[in-house]
């Protein structure tokens, strides 16, 4: 796990600090919006202690976390279950604690800009971000989130959208691993 663990803490200070992957969990990880008889599901030894109350979390693929380790980033949960991604669902996937953005209330700042379409997240993940390349791997990005971080936004980012009736595929990490290794 001494690798593992190590790909995941924060930079050293003075080191090149890593591009940033910013993981949603609904869409992304829990596959959802089909035929609920169609997902398929895991169980896996490394469920923690109520960990497992949620029926949705056995559709989470393990091999999620060894692909997500094996790009070459810093992954960041970026999700509503804040907290809750390092106590449910990193022990599934073998990852580490990872870092968790946490959400601000919401301000009128934010109310205009989801009625201008841009999503809630994005203002928040370009602040935490502070000009490191950074993929954001959702199911709700959009052109407008693109457009808005083109223009706000000036380091790299690629704004990644997963089907969230399938979730992560074959084809998006062929995508994120390629952009990430053109950051390196």
């Amino acid at each position: 796990m001494g690798l593992e663990t190590r790909r995941y803490r924060s930079p050293v200070t003075g080191s090149v600090q890593r591009s940033l992957l910013f993981l949603d969990v609904d869409g992304p990880l829990i596959p959802f919006g089909g035929v609920s008889e169609s997902y398929p599901t895991w169980t896996t030894g490394s469920v923690p202690l109520g960990g497992d109350t949620n029926p949705l979390l056995t559709r989470i693929n393990p091999e999620h976390g060894p692909r997500l380790a094996a790009l070459p980033c810093e992954v960041v949960w970026a999700t509503t279950w804040m907290a809750d991604a390092n106590e449910c669902i990193a022990p599934r996937l073998g990852l580490p604690q990872l870092p968790v953005v946490i959400w601000p209330d919401p301000s009128e700042v934010d109310d205009q800009d989801v009625l201008n379409g841009l999503h809630w997240k994005t203002r928040t993940l370009v602040e935490w971000a502070a000009g490191r390349p950074f993929a954001w791997v959702d199911d709700e990005v959009t052109d407008t989130d693109r457009a808005w971080v083109a223009a706000h936004y000036p380091g790299r980012a690629l704004l990644h959208r997963v089907d969230p009736r399938r979730g992560l595929s074959d084809s998006d990490y062929a995508a994120l691993d390629s952009w990430l290794r053109q950051l390196v």
